[in-house]
């Protein structure tokens, strides 16, 4: 096992959700051994648990993780806060003779990691206030239209990372995109990624996951969060939890909050794609079908830094 102690080679494993990266994860790290670092915006606050498909009091017990169960439901954690935290938690993992196996779909806290993050340009307070106000009332498909004119690299984001690129852009007069490539930082890491990704089956494994979610607790979870979570705490925002909110308070039917989730879900999935197809240098990506026969052979092969082929699927 490699001493990442100082920097060096790291293995993340990253995909959309659902996809099936936790399995396979697990699976390697038992063999290994290892420590998952979660990189997932929502699995590092307290009590969302269900929804945002933390592992399992066993699985925990099984192989130790970090990443999860960070803050509290009302606290803000940003994507370079993150890093820095599981800067600490690889080193810990290598002076445990673990080796740290980064684990998740939270793009922007991969990129933080293993790239750095870029030196973002100062935005004038009163003119961002006024700005934003404007861009909140946006429906996030009018948004995104227009940011495919502001920042077309950006367009396929999510809400959060669209206002901040049209902020930028209309204040500046410069592309986040571009800032990207031209300020990025510095990063103690050479990634390898382990691209997981079932193809057309994805749609089918959201809607399994989202069904097992409601039918085993997801909304007795919610229900005990909103006696005590503020609804305007930042932790709400994962995907779902307000459809179950809604639910609860009567104002959705069952069926009607699953399909809302679904959709949201397979959303989430779709940008997810987009940005790993993007954004990861294809010469440091492995892909592998957690429904292929040889799953295994491949995701073995990559944890120990064989050669394997390249790409993303398509």
């Amino acid at each position: 096992m490699s001493d990442v102690s100082a920097g060096g080679d790291l293995r993340v494993v990253c995909g959309p959700t659902a996809a099936g990266k936790s399995a396979i994860a697990l699976w390697l790290a038992e063999r290994t051994p290892a420590t998952i670092v979660s990189a997932d915006s929502r699995q590092v606050y307290r009590g969302f648990d269900i929804g945002t498909a933390k592992p399992t009091r066993d699985e925990r017990t099984r192989v130790p993780h970090t990443g999860i169960d960070v803050v509290d439901p009302t606290e803000r954690y940003s994507a370079a806060t993150w890093a820095a935290a599981a800067d600490q938690w690889i080193d810990h993992a290598s002076a445990s003779a673990r080796a740290p196996i980064v684990v998740g779909g939270t793009g922007l806290y991969i990129r933080a990691l293993c790239e750095g993050l870029f030196d973002e340009p100062v935005l004038d307070g009163a003119r961002r206030i006024a700005l934003s106000r404007e861009l909140e009332q946006l429906p996030t498909a009018e948004l995104r239209r227009w940011v495919a004119e502001l920042d077309p690299d950006r367009s396929h984001l999510g809400r959060t990372q669209l206002l901040r690129a049209a902020e930028i852009a209309l204040l500046t007069g410069q592309r986040v995109s571009v800032l990207h490539r031209e300020r990025r930082g510095t990063s103690r890491w050479r990634p390898r990624y382990l691209l997981v990704d079932p193809g057309p089956a994805l749609a089918h494994r959201i809607a399994s996951r989202i069904d097992h979610m409601l039918d085993h607790g997801w909304p007795e979870e919610v229900a005990g969060l909103m006696q005590t979570v503020p609804v305007d705490a930042p932790a709400w925002k994962a995907t779902g939890y307000d459809a179950v909110r809604q639910m609860i308070d009567g104002k959705l039917t069952r069926a009607a909050a699953r399909e809302q989730i679904l959709i949201a879900t397979r959303q989430y999935a779709k940008r997810q794609r987009t940005w790993f197809r993007h954004q990861l240098a294809a010469a440091e990506v492995t892909a592998v079908n957690p429904l292929s026969p040889d799953w295994m052979t491949l995701a073995q092969r990559w944890f120990d830094g064989g050669l394997v082929e390249h790409g993303a699927p398509a």
